[in-house]
């Protein structure tokens, strides 16, 4: 069997999910239900697996610190899949039934919350700079996701708009990772910054892969439909890309506007977004911070976790689901 790009650190990544499980434990027995079922719902588990790679490509070896770390990164993470799934009305999560549909709004809202919380005892174990970059990584959500919502059903979003967006809600919190992992390995400050540049360069590639794939992607493997930010009037790059096509951006942008969009609707402008040249595009532009990540890593010491790295990047750059 190959080895995967996670295969180095996959004893650490089994220690996460048991770090995990047993921070959520709490006398309120439907409150651990909610959420063991967000964190096992599973997912690529980027965020602690680049934490974790960095620690060990920095030459980290108090693993139990960066597990636990990693963890409460991932935690958060569940925290904001949860809240996005409500505003955004989302069924499905992964495959699974969506936690505020099983369980209820206020019950996922309170199991949500308790997450961040949960997450904010983890990493408030450490010193006040690795409390700031997780508070700094959350700040970076919140405001992009603000920002997201300002650019709702806005068919000329532009592209820089887009990159701001993605950059807070998902590349700043992998950056802090990798910040984080390097600073625990106790790195240089030349080292901690390269490993940030490689951690928001892969952020990046993989959001913009994420948005290729709610175009393009198979249904069963990403675990929901297809189309739902088109559905939600969320102008992703693939989307941003193919309304300015001069032959078929236009009746996109009709299709993108209307206030009730039937699953029709989503099929037949996601068919015309096919026909233009903005999956390639988008393409190109993931491939841009791929190859850019790896450039971080130059400096690097060779050993079995740069490779891991490298790999990653390179599977981020092709990844189908």
């Amino acid at each position: 069997m190959v080895p995967t790009w996670d295969s180095t650190i996959r004893h650490e990544l089994d220690l996460v999910e048991e770090e995990m499980r047993g921070s959520v434990v709490s006398e309120q027995e439907l409150l651990t239900e909610i959420s063991l079922y967000v964190i096992g719902s599973g997912g690529k588990r980027i965020r602690p697996a680049i934490a974790i790679l960095s620690f060990k490509a920095c030459g980290g070896t108090d693993v139990p610190k960066v597990v636990k770390i990693a963890s409460a990164f991932e935690m958060i993470h569940a925290a904001t899949l949860i809240h996005d799934d409500i505003n955004d009305h989302g069924d499905y999560r992964r495959g699974r039934v969506a936690a505020y549909k099983k369980f209820g709004t206020q019950k996922a809202l309170i199991a949500g919350d308790f997450l961040f919380v949960k997450s904010f005892k983890m990493g408030g174990t450490f010193d006040e700079r690795i409390v700031g970059m997780v508070a700094d990584a959350c700040t970076a959500i919140a405001e992009s996701e603000m920002l997201q919502s300002l650019y709702e059903g806005d068919v000329d979003a532009p592209v820089d708009k887009y990159l701001k967006i993605i950059e807070g809600k998902t590349a700043k919190p992998i950056e802090a990772g990798a910040r984080v992992g390097a600073y625990l390995a106790k790195a240089d400050e030349a080292r901690i910054d390269q490993m940030g540049e490689y951690g928001l360069a892969i952020g990046m590639a993989f959001q913009i892969i994420d948005d290729i794939l709610d175009i393009v992607g198979n249904e069963k493997t990403l675990g929901k439909p297809k189309g739902v930010d088109f559905v939600d009037g969320k102008p992703t790059l693939p989307l941003i890309f193919a309304m300015a096509d001069a032959e078929h951006g236009p009746e996109i942008k009709r299709l993108f506007l209307k206030p009730d969009k039937s699953h029709q609707d989503a099929e037949e402008a996601l068919a015309l977004v096919v026909r233009t040249d903005a999956i390639a595009q988008s393409r190109r532009l993931a491939r841009q911070y791929t190859d850019k990540a790896k450039a971080a890593l130059s400096e690097l010491p060779d050993t079995e976790y740069k490779a891991s790295m490298v790999k990653l990047a390179d599977a981020l750059a092709e990844r189908d689901t």
